[in-house]
């Protein structure tokens, strides 16, 4: 009897070694991201690439399986115009510009062209898809005369002169749409490099979108009249911005870009994982 007793504390000893000895990547794994941002709308309709700006962020990532992972990210940038860069006549003499603070939740869903598994060596890199969904939070500003102005309090779009249409606040819903590349380098760590598009649902990102109301909505000399056309600090005895002539374009919302590279890590365990290659957690080969 001794020796089935010893026979069946040393099976157990051996198993407990060798799960020890065993080391386990969970499909979650924790980001940071850096990179730029670029604005489009109304300023920028030919896509400049003129004002750049960095981006910070990070992510928490999901891998539903091999081809489909999930991804909470938040970042912060800035986004700048100003029509001083367009090529345009018309466009430079209006003399608008702006920039905004940047911050954004978004959660997007990314598509592997093929199996991607952080610790396989069979399937440590693809070029993916993503879309999702998200908000952000944005003010515009401008300088004047070396002193910055937000635009949104002072109605330049006129939706405090009797526009209360053209009325917007500081947060709008945003869609990331981009392509990417993975690569699992070594251990539980993984480098993406990830170009998105963010479409919005706001048209004043720049503070810019309808027509001009006309200086004589404003008190006179205001920096609210002098900011709703600008192109009066160039060319005082010729104003473009009669009330009802185009200052934006409607027919289209604004948009920034973020093209970032990031570093991630998948968390460890030493729970052993199912014989399905998609469970939640892989051996480390």
């Amino acid at each position: 009897m001794y020796r089935i007793v010893i026979i069946f504390i040393l099976c157990l000893s051996t198993v407990g070694l060798k799960a020890e000895a065993q080391t386990y990547y969970t499909a979650v794994e924790v980001g940071f991201a850096t990179g730029g941002s670029q604005y489009f709308g109304d300023l920028n309709e030919n896509y400049g690439l003129q004002t750049i700006h960095m981006d910070y962020g990070m992510y928490v990532r999901k891998r539903l399986n091999m081809y489909i992972a999930l991804k909470l990210c938040g970042n912060y940038t800035n986004v700048s115009y100003s029509d001083k860069y367009n090529s345009n006549p018309y466009s430079k003499a209006q003399n608008l510009s702006f920039q905004s603070p940047i911050m954004e939740s978004a959660l997007q869903a990314e598509f592997n062209f093929f199996g991607f598994v952080t610790g396989d060596k069979y399937h440590r890199f693809t070029p993916y898809l993503t879309g999702g969904i998200g908000g952000f939070y944005y003010d515009p500003s401008t300088i004047y005369q070396g002193k910055k102005y937000y635009l949104q309090p002072l109605g330049t779009e006129g939706q405090y002169a009797g526009y209360a249409n053209r009325k917007y606040g500081n947060g709008s819903f945003c869609f990331p749409l981009g392509v990417g590349v993975k690569y699992w380098v070594v251990g539980g760590i993984n480098v993406t490099l990830e170009v998105a598009d963010r479409l919005t649902t706001t048209d004043y990102l720049d503070d810019v979108s309808t027509t001009y109301v006309g200086v004589t909505s404003f008190p006179k000399n205001s920096v609210a009249s002098k900011l709703q056309d600008p192109s009066i600090l160039i060319n005082p005895s010729s104003p473009i911005g009669t009330a009802g002539k185009q200052r934006g374009n409607t027919s289209s919302m604004d948009q920034y870009m973020i093209g970032e590279i990031s570093v991630s890590f998948n968390f460890t365990s030493y729970r052993c994982p199912s014989a399905d290659r998609n469970d939640d957690q892989l051996r480390i080969r």
